[in-house]
């Protein structure tokens, strides 16, 4: 083995390192942001909670951990609809290959994604999208079937976290299913 091939197997091993990491950490951020949806909607619902309790909530948050990003009042209720939303679904280890998380992510059945398939794609796709593609098909599509094709496209054509390009493609997808690029 010359220098230029162990040169070559090292960069290769650092990038499937990144990619790897990115992905259990998205995973990851993703299972807290579900689980934090869930305990403000269960609270809300057993407590007989109003709206009101996700503005205190962002603002003690801020208060008393300040350097925290991500944890505003529009945020934290895009938490509880990214739950509702996905409260059947496990986004955890199994999702990240070879992850440490022990975050798991499971309840009741939502009604529009009863079919087995889509629940089992969904589990696939859902962990490997960040957090802005996520709210942004859940805003935006709310066909299953279609926010299913759309996240295998985002995927496959590997859009990153360009949120433009996002949009505009979630756009195409409205006016029809591949007819825009």
């Amino acid at each position: 083995m010359n220098y230029a091939e162990l040169l070559n197997d090292v960069k290769s091993r650092i990038r499937q390192a990144q990619i790897k990491a990115g992905l259990s950490v998205n995973a990851e951020m993703l299972g807290l942001y579900w689980d934090i949806g869930r305990m403000v909607d269960q609270r809300q619902k057993a407590g007989g909670w109003g709206a009101g309790v996700i503005p205190r909530l962002a603002a003690d948050i801020r208060n008393e951990l300040p350097k925290v990003k991500g944890f505003s009042e529009r945020n934290i209720k895009r938490m509880r609809i990214f739950y509702r939303e996905y409260s059947n679904l496990i986004i955890g280890p199994q999702a990240v290959p070879q992850s440490t998380s022990q975050t798991q992510i499971g309840a009741q059945a939502v009604p529009h994604l009863a079919d087995q398939t889509l629940r089992t794609k969904l589990y696939a796709l859902v962990p490997r999208l960040p957090w802005a593609h996520n709210i942004i098909l859940i805003e935006k599509v709310k066909d299953a079937d279609m926010r299913l094709w759309y996240m295998e496209q985002a995927i496959y054509q590997r859009l990153g976290a360009r949120y433009p390009r996002i949009v505009h493609k979630v756009g195409c997808l409205l006016q029809a299913r591949e007819g825009c690029s």
